[in-house]
């Protein structure tokens, strides 16, 4: 039987470049197989994909834009889905695994504007285009004059908001314009400045900027796929360690503190030096109170291993009040 390898992905210009990159780097572990041919990536639309403005945490929250791709794994459809990371649940359904999770590219916020300067140089008022409450609260918190408005779209028509006028800046995650090439060597967009946002002082989303690679569980009882065996380790050579520990960490934390896809929480790790550190700010849902903390500790890079400090911040921080600030139900009825 020949060899194929069905790569599922949402169909957004984004999702397919990421697969893309996915598809690209699967071809190279794997020799004498041919990128085009040999693999292909199936574009399926999702519950979010057709959404256009209903609250997501309203509609089923960010399993919305996985659900019918895990349809698809589970119908043996496609033999693995690409996510962005950020757009998985803290808690995977049952009969589903993170198969891989490549290197991760810059997790950072990037602030754009027309006229030259970062936050501080923005005008009194100035309109600030970005639909995340995590965004809104952490630029409102560094300047509090801001009127920040609502936007939604796909990079073009966000992009098209600024360079327009409707908007002084807007807010997008680096990753997605860097995969979808539209930064230059010096990391600018054409007639447009970038202001990367410090991730100590605007922590970005739980997995922001990381890719996961999502496939059904083994079950050692079924037959096997023609070509699994080296899909699996072409997917254990893909995975990267440090990725894959920053991201169990991040989620470990918003799992634990019981976090929706609404949640104005950030959260990001990084790991070095068999160490982990993990920093996390969460507001309450009207962004009036916010709630920061850190924690570093000893790591050996296992997801496990990674999840545990993840926790551990997050349990410091429900200590603190942080289920009732984001309006998470108390543990024991989640």
């Amino acid at each position: 039987m020949p060899f194929r390898l069905r790569i599922g992905s949402r169909p957004s210009a984004l999702a397919l470049a990421q697969a893309g990159i996915v598809r690209s780097r699967l071809a190279a572990l794997l020799p004498g197989l041919d990128c085009e041919r040999d693999f292909e990536i199936i574009p399926i639309k999702t519950s979010g994909d057709r959404m256009t403005s209903a609250s997501l945490a309203n509609a089923g929250g960010k399993g919305l834009f996985i659900k019918e791709l895990e349809q698809a794994l589970a119908h043996r459809q496609i033999d693995i889905a690409v996510h962005s990371m950020k757009d998985l649940p803290a808690k995977l359904a049952p009969g589903f695994r993170i198969a891989a999770v490549p290197e991760r590219e810059d997790p950072r916020d990037a602030l754009l504007t027309r006229a030259a300067g970062g936050l501080d140089a923005l005008p009194r008022s100035a309109r600030v285009g970005t639909s995340s409450a995590r965004r809104k609260f952490e630029a409102m918190r560094l300047r509090p004059d801001l009127i920040v408005s609502p936007l939604r779209g796909n990079v073009d028509t966000r992009l098209e908001r600024l360079t327009s006028g409707a908007l002084d800046a807007i807010i997008l995650a680096i990753a997605g314009l860097k995969r979808l090439g539209r930064l230059d060597e010096e990391n600018q967009l054409d007639g447009l400045n970038q202001h990367e946002l410090d991730e100590r002082e605007f922590v970005p989303a739980g997995g922001q900027g990381a890719l996961a690679i999502e496939a059904v569980a083994l079950d050692l009882e079924s037959a096997p796929v023609a070509g699994s065996h080296e899909i699996e380790r072409a997917l254990t050579d893909l995975n990267d360690p440090r990725a894959s520990a920053e991201t169990a960490a991040e989620r470990a934390f918003l799992a634990a503190i019981g976090a929706s896809c609404e949640s104005p929480v950030g959260v990001h790790a990084v790991f070095e030096a068999e160490a982990l550190s993990v920093r996390a700010r969460l507001f309450s849902i009207d962004g009036s109170t916010e709630l920061a903390d850190s924690i570093s500790g000893p790591c050996d890079s296992s997801p496990a291993s990674a999840s545990g400090v993840g926790a551990r911040l997050a349990r410091r921080m429900l200590d603190r009040g942080a289920a009732a600030l984001i309006g998470a139900p108390p543990i024991g009825r989640r």
